[in-house]
């Protein structure tokens, strides 16, 4: 359908438009924000032929807030975080705390795991997640998988 609208308004409509958008590049923060940490766990997965590897990105995270659950052919990672810090002057008054809070959680279906044979690890705040292809037959109760 075509515009009804006077071409004087559409003009400037669309020099508003341009305007906001300007303004909108200048204005944007050009680093992440931090209240954005925990909203999406950052993953890669790849697979060869014997295997899947699940990388994850924790910066961070020791491997002590990090929990790996395969069940049900349901692959959960859980990585949890609670920072406080607190700063005090001489007279003991608190003259900075912050606290940092939050959950990552993110499950992927995978099929045909060898279970015995899953490994962990994290280095420099990636999760490296090995699952070892098994034969189609085999299927396994649930384990947690620990992180070298």
């Amino acid at each position: 359908m075509f515009d009804l609208r006077p071409y004087s308004n559409r003009s400037q409509n669309m020099m508003e438009q341009f305007s906001k958008a300007f303004e909108d590049m200048f204005n944007r923060d050009f680093l992440p924000s931090g209240k954005n940490d925990f909203q999406s766990l950052r993953t890669d997965i790849t697979e060869s032929k014997d295997a899947y590897v699940v990388q994850a990105d924790l910066p961070g995270f020791s491997k002590n807030d990090i929990q790996i659950n395969l069940e049900n052919n349901q692959l959960t990672i859980r990585a949890k975080r609670d920072d406080q810090m607190e700063e005090r002057d001489e007279n003991d008054r608190v003259i900075r705390q912050e606290r940092h809070f939050g959950e990552f959680v993110r499950s992927f279906y995978v099929e045909n795991i060898d279970q015995d044979k899953v490994e962990a690890s994290l280095e420099d705040g990636v999760l490296k997640v090995k699952l070892p292809k098994a034969n189609p037959d085999d299927s396994g109760s649930a384990k947690q998988i620990e992180i070298n």
